[in-house]
């Protein structure tokens, strides 16, 4: 890891979605779930931007879209699916529609399998060299 790069937040942050992820899920669990993946997911893919920018530059990587910044992330094998970032980032944009009981449920959903993917980038970003 890169002395500029501070980690910690984004670790918190995803303990917290674990905490509330191993709760029993009712519609408060399921509303404080879906807050955390929210920030989980500003928190990780802004650390990603930053990561990318000491590596690579920022004329680089300032002008990419979050689908280029994924797609180059898994490039540098910081993330294994860049398809799965889309996906959590669709999830993320429908945040504010989650007082419909199906999307509410959708990102419920995309949150579990967020945790493990934002664990394995706290991983590769905590790694030394890395």
């Amino acid at each position: 890891m890169s002395d500029g790069l501070l980690v910690t937040p984004l670790r918190d942050a995803a303990a917290s979605l674990e905490r509330a992820l191993a709760q029993p899920k009712d519609e408060f669990m399921r509303d404080a779930t879906i807050q955390r993946f929210e920030y989980s997911f500003e928190l990780a893919w802004k650390l990603l931007q930053r990561r990318l920018v000491e590596d690579e530059g920022r004329e680089v990587v300032m002008p990419l879209s979050r689908r280029e910044l994924f797609r180059l992330a898994a490039t540098r094998q910081l993330i294994e699916d860049p398809a799965q970032w889309f996906a959590f980032h669709r999830a993320r944009n429908m945040t504010s529609h989650t007082y419909n009981e199906a999307v509410a449920e959708e990102v419920y959903e995309i949150a579990r399998s967020f945790l493990p993917a934002v664990q394995a980038l706290i991983e590769k970003l905590e790694q030394p060299g890395g």
